[in-house]
């Protein structure tokens, strides 16, 4: 049977952005390239109202911001970052460098470096995501990055103080309160206060990953975000009510935020839009939630699960959870999403926020080909080689001569030439006619 709507989208996800926004952006990374400090002051001032003594956040500021955040927010902070950092250090652990000798004397070789200096950005305007400076900062620390820059805006001309608190105890090195494009920008760039950066990451708005998709080649980044997105898989088992309360829990990141439910069961659909519109009634994000269930959600009926997992990987949505009898069946029968949340007992909000695994997830069907920010987006996997006997190296010299001539280089033949010449006493023409 074909898929069957019984709530569509009232409108197509947007998955370009807009010339408006790509000019602003433009604009702004080009006075900053040419003013620097003063360009980023100005921008500060006209997008965020915010122009204070310095950017940077003092020792003595950091911690007056910590005294002032209530301690439970602290101690939660802090057991999320213990889950994050267990995460990512047994990520490590699983990336692994190695040696092997591919015949005598011929010795190939990798090593995981890490990036030297990271700029970490973390969304502050409608919710001081606070939860992505565990995500941005702790992990590329854990991976060994010598350097984090952290940069946050002010929320309505205030310093937001659990946010610093987060990037503090995340293990940033310099904390800037500096927001949008100027902050990917002056960390792109470098001014003549903030230090230049060699990869960004984090979350943002649409200037925000514009700002990153026209500085990549620079820099670094981690992925080109768009709104937040959230598919449930359910059968005829599911609670239509837990449904209800996961896809709204998502929808209100803002009102773009695409919420789909594919189900086997009529039933189950058709209450889980009627308890969509029970709890909106009474949502304090219910503006937003309502807005994006409108426009962006759907509900979509299959006859079987493996039409559901099929339909699921044609979407490749950002958060995908498995409401079913069997969820970890899911992991041998999807490919395309950026993270899996199986069962009732797990939703996408605990990854979101402190279960351990990274919120920074790819978008826009992005997840076809990539997975999420993670350990290794900080690593370097670089090779080496080395031939160390003689008769290896006059042979792979040979080989080296005949590839390289094949392909029309005769350059790069010489070189090989010249190995097999000085361990097998091979003789060239074209060396005898170099040394006359």
């Amino acid at each position: 049977m074909v898929p069957r709507h019984i709530k569509t989208a009232g409108l197509k996800a947007n998955t370009t952005t807009s010339q408006k926004v790509t000019d602003i952006v433009k604009g702004v990374i080009d006075d900053i390239r040419a003013n620097g400090d003063q360009a980023v002051r100005s921008y500060s001032e006209k997008f965020d109202r915010w122009s204070p003594t310095s950017f940077k956040l003092s020792e003595g500021q950091i911690q007056e911001c910590i005294s002032k955040v209530p301690a439970q927010t602290i101690a939660d902070i802090q057991e999320a970052q213990r889950n994050v950092r267990a995460f990512a250090e047994a990520q490590r652990a699983s990336i692994k460098d190695f040696e092997i000798e591919i015949q005598p004397g011929v010795f190939l070789g990798q090593r995981n470096n890490p990036i030297s200096t990271v700029g970490a950005y973390i969304p502050g305007g409608r919710y001081p995501l606070l939860a992505s400076a565990h995500m941005t900062i702790l992990t590329a620390k854990v991976a060994g990055v010598k350097h984090v820059i952290a940069c946050t805006p002010p929320i309505a001309g205030q310093v937001p103080n659990a946010t610093v608190a987060a990037a503090y105890f995340a293990g940033a090195d310099e904390i800037f309160l500096l927001g949008g494009t100027q902050a990917i920008a002056a960390m792109a760039l470098g001014t003549e206060t903030i230090r230049k950066v060699d990869f960004i990451a984090g979350p943002g708005n649409p200037f925000v990953a514009e700002a990153k998709r026209q500085l990549f080649g620079e820099i670094g980044i981690d992925l080109l975000a768009g709104p937040t997105e959230v598919l449930i898989v359910a059968d005829e088992f599911a609670d239509p009510f837990t449904l209800a309360t996961d896809l709204l829990s998502q929808a209100e990141h803002g009102p773009d935020s695409p919420a789909v439910l594919i189900t086997t069961s009529e039933e189950v659909g058709r209450q889980t839009i009627t308890y969509v519109d029970q709890i909106l009634k009474n949502m304090p994000t219910a503006e937003l939630a309502g807005t994006s269930w409108r426009d962006y959600g759907e509900v979509v009926v299959v006859d079987s699960l493996d039409e559901a997992y099929e339909l699921a990987d044609v979407y490749s949505s950002e958060h995908v959870q498995i409401l079913t009898q069997n969820p970890r069946e899911a992991l041998e029968k999807m490919r395309n999403y950026g993270s899996l949340f199986l069962g009732e007992k797990t939703c996408v909000s605990y990854g979101d926020k402190c279960i351990g695994t990274n919120h920074v997830l790819p978008t826009r069907k992005a997840g076809r080909y990539t997975g999420g920010l993670w350990v290794g987006k900080y690593l370097k996997t670089q090779t080496y080689q080395e031939v160390v006997d003689e008769k290896a190296s006059g042979e792979v010299g040979r080989l080296c001569a005949r590839c390289s001539r094949a392909e029309n280089f005769e350059g790069h033949a010489r070189s090989g030439d010249l190995r097999a010449h000085k361990y097998l006493q091979d003789a060239h023409s074209w060396m005898d006619e170099a040394k006359k």
